[in-house]
Parts: C-alpha cells; sequence; structure tokens
C-alpha cells in the first residue's frame, strides 16, 4: 500500500482500537478532551541532563517511544498546533526531555530510542536520562508509549515495557501511523500485541490506534489524557 491511506480506512473504527473493546468517549468526555487542549500550550523546557528537570508541579503525560515513530506529529495533532514540537524525518532530533505547560497537565516528549542520527555520546547522555526521568518523576501520571501500527513491538520496546512494569509506571500503546497500514493487517497485529501486552502488569489493557496525518484517532486519544488532568 505505501504512504497512502490504507483501503477500507472507512472499516477501522474505535471497536479495533481497544482490546478488549469498550465503549467510544461519550460526548461530554469527548468535549472534555476538546476544551483541554484548546488551551495555550506553551514551551516550558528542555531538560538535557536530571538537574534541568522543572519543578514537578502537574499532572504530567509523557510520549515515549523508538525515534521516528512519530512522537512529535502526535503531540502537534493533539494540540493542533503544526510546529509546537519540532517534526524531522531524521531520527534523533529530540535530545532533550521536552515539557509543554497545557494549564492543567504538563505534556512530556522524551528522547526516542533506537536508531539515532547523533553523536554517540549524545545518544548515551538521553539513554540515562529518560529512565531516571520515569523512575523517578512523582507526578507522571502515564506513559504513552507509542508503536509504529506497520511493525508492532520491537525489542527495544520490549526493554521499556520491562523498565516500565518494574517501575510500576502505568503507560498505555498508542499506534501510530495508521494510515501506513493496510486494513486487511490491522486485526491479526491488534490481536498478537494485545496477547503479548496482557502479560504486562503496569500496561492499560486498552490500546489507542491513531494518524496524526488523517487525525484518526486524535478526538479519542484527548479524551483519555484529559481524564488525567
Amino acid at each position: 500500500m505505501g504512504d497512502h491511506a490504507p483501503r477500507r480506512r472507512h472499516e477501522i473504527t474505535l471497536e479495533h482500537a481497544v482490546h478488549p473493546p469498550e465503549p467510544a468517549p461519550d460526548e461530554a468526555a469527548l468535549e472534555a478532551g476538546r476544551m483541554l487542549f484548546a488551551q495555550d500550550c506553551t514551551f516550558v523546557a528542555a531538560a538535557p541532563n536530571e538537574a534541568a528537570l522543572p519543578p514537578d508541579r502537574l499532572p504530567e503525560v509523557a510520549f515515549l517511544g523508538r525515534s521516528n515513530v512519530g512522537k512529535s506529529s502526535l503531540v502537534n495533532a493533539l494540540t493542533g498546533r503544526k510546529t509546537l514540537a519540532r517534526v524531522s524525518d531524521t531520527p534523533g532530533r529530540t535530545r532533550e526531555i521536552l515539557f509543554f505547560d497545557l494549564k492543567r497537565l504538563m505534556l512530556v516528549d522524551l528522547p526516542g530510542y533506537g536508531f539515532a542520527s547523533a553523536p554517540k555520546h549524545e545518544i548515551q547522555r538521553w539513554s540515562r536520562l529518560v529512565p531516571l526521568y520515569l523512575k523517578g518523576r512523582p507526578g507522571l501520571k502515564r506513559v504513552l508509549l507509542l508503536i509504529d501500527a506497520r511493525h508492532g513491538f520491537k525489542p527495544a520496546d520490549r526493554d521499556f515495557m520491562k523498565l516500565l512494569d518494574q517501575s510500576a509506571v502505568p503507560y498505555q500503546i498508542v499506534l501510530t501511523k495508521l494510515d501506513k497500514i493496510a486494513a486487511s493487517e490491522l486485526p491479526a497485529r491488534l490481536e498478537a500485541m494485545a496477547s503479548e501486552l496482557a502479560r504486562h502488569v503496569a500496561a492499560h489493557p486498552q490500546m489507542h490506534l491513531t494518524s496524526a496525518h488523517h487525525g484518526f484517532g486524535i478526538a479519542e486519544l484527548r479524551a483519555a489524557v484529559a481524564t488525567l488532568a
């Protein structure tokens, strides 16, 4: 299918986005999510090390995933801003922990893991920093672990899932780039991932499917995040 939207995309609904199925957010929940993300969202800090982390004063939701999984694109789609988080085709552009103030909630964009086009010492620095943040941030309410829908879980994803389990940090899987996977491939991919996810004690049982490019699943993810504010 290449990089085009999957055929029969209209057949992919929220019943595919969660496992086990749960009711879609009602209008009140969707409106709460819309209102939260309609507020001014301001850049707070870019922390290159633990000492530079800003004060823990708001509930935090962190975005974690492999390099180029679409973290910055998802942050921009959720907030309705094209340039809030820097988007790049080059893996490893996010090299600090980025904090964005959403009034009642802090959005945290973490450096990607896996392959990155960056100096070795830079990769080592943020590879040490991210686990320190995940294990030691009292206000961290949930980690949104982004997984490319085309590939499912990879070894580096499983390493972080194990870390989050051991650290008792709640996390939820968000599949990205739904527009780049054929609809016919999706059910088997979701079933395999859900079966594996059930073995992880800190994982939320439901998965969200999203396409930042097409806007699919964005309103529902806003509603879910709003419950944490």
